[in-house]
């Protein structure tokens, strides 16, 4: 399997990995227990992603999707982010191996359910899991 560059490097130097200090969105998808999962958590001022983190374990490509997706939604607004699509994470990471195009939808999902923790339609005690 042969991963592009931008892969390569989002890989072997993430950006944005930890969880952010004081984060008021935190989305989960997987499961941390036994299995691949992404955590992103996000700090929101005035309507725009000021912090983003990321926390995951999974493959070279989930984890080039993790650092990809708090790329492109840092220091976006809200409602941009919102938009932010797997296609829009494989085409930043150059290109995504058919077999694992899957892995792009980790990091927008787990960005969603961040935005929608911030937002209040999700639970604040218990971040949602799938």
């Amino acid at each position: 399997m042969m991963y592009s560059s931008q892969v390569l490097d989002h890989f072997s130097k993430p950006r944005h990995v930890g969880m952010v200090e004081n984060a008021n969105g935190i989305g989960l998808i997987g499961d941390p227990d036994c299995g691949d999962f992404m955590c992103i958590s996000i700090r929101v001022e005035d309507w725009k992603i000021v912090d983003i983190g990321f926390l995951c374990k999974g493959c070279p490509a989930a984890i080039a999707s993790g650092s990809a997706t708090t790329d492109l939604a840092c220091d976006k607004m809200l409602e941009k982010a919102m938009c932010l699509t797997p296609e829009d994470v494989a085409q930043h990471l150059g290109g995504l191996p058919a077999e694992k195009m899957h892995c792009s939808n980790l990091g927008v999902d787990a960005l969603r359910y961040a935005m929608a923790y911030y937002l209040g339609l999700i639970s604040k005690d218990q971040p949602e899991a799938s």
